[in-house]
């Protein structure tokens, strides 16, 4: 997933939930493997379990209405979460020159050290007191959070691959219920149940627990309900519970980006009760919510389905969907345009603009993962409207997946609503292959066709952005591999870290490419803290960087120490995570300084010199997630010789999704991560 500071990636899909230590997990909602790699689109979520089990809600999920009603009302920790705290600029300066030591030469770890002693004695220390000082005066957000919504808002690329990672649902253990038309109208159910949970604040909070065991109970929940909601955190704490951030959760229905001259808007409009279907590039609504605001019957919304399923008109020569696939800039006029061209173009981009979420349903079935990537990445380009927060994609097989837009938030709530719908879809299915569509429906009269007005420009400017798709798209090359010598079990019975035995591969199989080390993004979510994001992990280190100098460059010297290196590679990784967690990284903090002094109208040498710009010219963007409820993801480098890496680690197995455009080949560097991997067995095993 993909936050950045020049373009970086953080999925964040984004986006990975990655454990603050490898021994911490939520409980699982559900035993079933996911059936292919477990490995995340560009989110970058921090952990990988559900937050709650069934037990802890107060009634029965067959509430046609809801999914559950927890005991603790949704945003009840929400008030009392800490703020994001500012990082010491001494500490920030030395992580940061910790980073860069494994890219520069001796000589230019001797300039960059003055370069970084400068700012740190001199103009550093004035940004940093505006920054606290403007922090303090904030309130109800963070330092990070504005500015890193206006990095997102003011790109002004397509959101298509630069800002779209996906994943994809494990497979319903039901065969029989694996049908485009079943699983579509099950999973759109289980979704707006899932609306009408938050809206409502009956959906279970977000909750970290440190023992599950002790704090997972209705003791906590009874507990922290009388505790007032200005402190009730702090009674969470007591229990060695972490509530985490949710106020990403109010973007997830009925919002959409908007494109808009400089900046984008987000939008939301949480009145809307209608859908957005979209098959063949062709625009559905129907209303899911009926004038007293329930769910209208499953065989209703299973009518509905199918008649646009069985609607066969062709794909339009001029999909306006293809729009959202365009530079902002464009995209920003051909909006404008589209209404100046008819007025009542405005009122049906709204419709679609306000929809609880976008479905699409497409009409070919990938098979394999490297076409399912593909299908759940980028499409065809129409059956899409990628400004929705996420898209809500069936293959004709039944193959479901998420593409995600990434402004409005990072993983934690879409990874949420994956393992809801996907609990929810299978447990409380209301559909199932002897349902029988509703005789009463009146579909043909319910569901509408919008269909805009376009003018000559707009026509241009359609085809123009179909060609561009096409030329973008066709240059990323996609490759996976499933590594079955290895699992986590073994990892860990080596008393190594998973994940940076994972991200070790990762330094070692581009080592073996390139022979040197380049900048490396692993996302790291901050939602223990009031509407935390992410930080950065840098795995490059000194650690792996011995390693491949160990493996590669002919050092002897570190040879009888192999398994002792594997050791030092996981205790820096580890340090690294557990200070990007608790907000101690230094990316985000010195990304902010960055934003004052470019505003002040200052040029400073830590910022213009080329170490920190090849720092942050990110050729390793790098993600992971493994949970039951997904089967796979990815996303795309961001940067034209960089990889997108998403990795899972299984009981198993351990995989790799990677993708990149023509300056590198994603064949070669699955064939070294197999070769790292290898290696590193040879190690553990001895």
């Amino acid at each position: 997933m993909f936050l950045k500071l020049e373009g970086i990636k953080g999925l964040g899909l984004g986006l990975v939930f990655k454990r603050i230590d490898p021994h911490l997990h939520y409980c699982s909602r559900s035993n079933r493997r996911p059936n292919f790699i477990n490995c995340t689109s560009r989110f970058n979520f921090e952990f990988s379990r559900s937050l709650t089990c069934s037990s802890n809600l107060l009634n029965s999920s067959n509430d046609r209405e809801y999914l559950h009603v927890s005991k603790i009302p949704t945003y009840h920790f929400q008030k009392s979460l800490p703020k994001l705290p500012i990082p010491e600029l001494e500490k920030s300066c030395q992580r940061y020159f910790n980073a860069q030591l494994p890219l520069l030469s001796e000589t230019e770890h001797k300039e960059v050290q003055r370069i970084v002693k400068d700012f740190q004695n001199g103009e550093g220390r004035e940004l940093q007191k505006e920054l606290v000082e403007s922090d303090r005066k904030n309130k109800d957000s963070n330092y990070v959070s504005d500015v890193w919504f206006d990095m997102y808002l003011k790109d002004r690329r397509s959101v298509v691959l630069t800002h779209s990672p996906f994943l994809t649902f494990s497979d319903d253990p039901r065969p029989e219920y694996n049908t485009q038309l079943i699983k579509a109208t099950n999973m759109l159910i289980s979704s707006v149940r899932m609306m009408k949970t938050i809206r409502d604040e009956k959906l279970e909070p977000e909750v970290f627990h440190l023992n599950a065991a002790k704090s997972n109970t209705e003791t906590f929940r009874t507990v922290c309900r009388l505790i007032p909601r200005s402190f009730s955190c702090y009674g969470a704490y007591l229990f060695k519970a972490f509530p985490l951030d949710m106020s990403q959760y109010k973007n997830l229905f009925n919002s959409c980006r908007i494109p808009r001259s400089e900046k984008d808007e987000l939008f939301t409009d949480t009145n809307a009760k209608h859908i957005l279907v979209m098959r063949n590039g062709h625009f559905y609504v129907f209303d899911m919510l009926d004038k007293e605001g329930n769910i209208i019957p499953e065989n209703e919304v299973l009518s509905h389905l199918k008649f646009i399923l069985e609607n066969q008109i062709s794909p339009p020569e001029f999909p306006v969907s293809a729009l959202t696939t365009e530079n902002r800039d464009i995209w920003t006029r051909a909006r404008i345009q589209l209404i100046n061209a008819d007025p009542r173009n405005e009122n049906k981009l709204r419709i679609i603009e306000s929809a609880i979420f976008v479905l699409c349903l497409d009409d070919d079935q990938p098979k394999d993962p490297n076409d399912l990537s593909r299908k759940f990445l980028y499409g065809d380009g129409i059956n899409r409207w990628f400004d929705k927060s996420f898209q809500l994609i069936l293959t004709k097989e039944g193959t479901a997946g998420v593409n995600l837009e990434h402004s409005w938030g990072d993983g934690v709530a879409l990874l949420r609503y994956i393992k809801e719908v996907f609990k929810d879809s299978i447990h409380n299915s209301l559909v199932n292959p002897n349902t029988t569509a509703s005789s009463t429906a009146n579909s043909d009269q319910k569901v509408q066709r919008l269909e805009l007005r376009l003018d000559p420009y707009i026509k241009e400017t359609i085809t123009k952005a179909m060609q561009r798709f096409k030329e973008v798209t066709s240059t990323l090359d996609v490759q996976h591999l499933q590594y079955q010598k290895l699992n986590k079990k073994d990892i860990k019975n080596a008393k190594l870290s998973p994940d940076s035995v994972m991200q070790l591969v990762i330094q070692l199989a581009h080592y073996r490419m390139f022979g040197k080390n380049v900048g490396t993004y692993e996302s790291c979510s901050t939602s223990a803290f009031k509407k935390g994001r992410t930080e950065t992990v840098r795995p490059c280190t000194i650690a792996t960087d011995a390693m491949c100098k160990i493996l590669y460059c002919g050092n002897r010297n570190g040879q009888n120490n192999l398994m002792e290196g594997l050791r030092h590679c996981s205790t820096i990784h580890n340090q690294l995570t557990k200070e990007a967690a608790m907000g101690q990284g230094f990316d985000r903090h010195l990304f902010c300084l960055k934003k004052l002094s470019e505003q002040k109208g200052l040029s400073l040498p830590i910022f213009s010199h080329h170490s920190y710009s090849n720092l942050n010219h990110i050729i390793l963007s790098t993600s992971t997630l493994t949970d039951p409820s997904i089967q796979f993801g990815g996303f795309a480098a961001v940067t034209p010789n960089g990889f997108g890496i998403g990795y899972g680690v299984e009981d198993t197995f351990l995989g790799f999704n990677v993708t990149t455009f023509p300056a590198c080949s994603a064949q070669d560097f699955i064939e070294c991560c197999e070769r790292s991997l290898d290696q590193i067995l040879e190690i553990i095993k001895g």
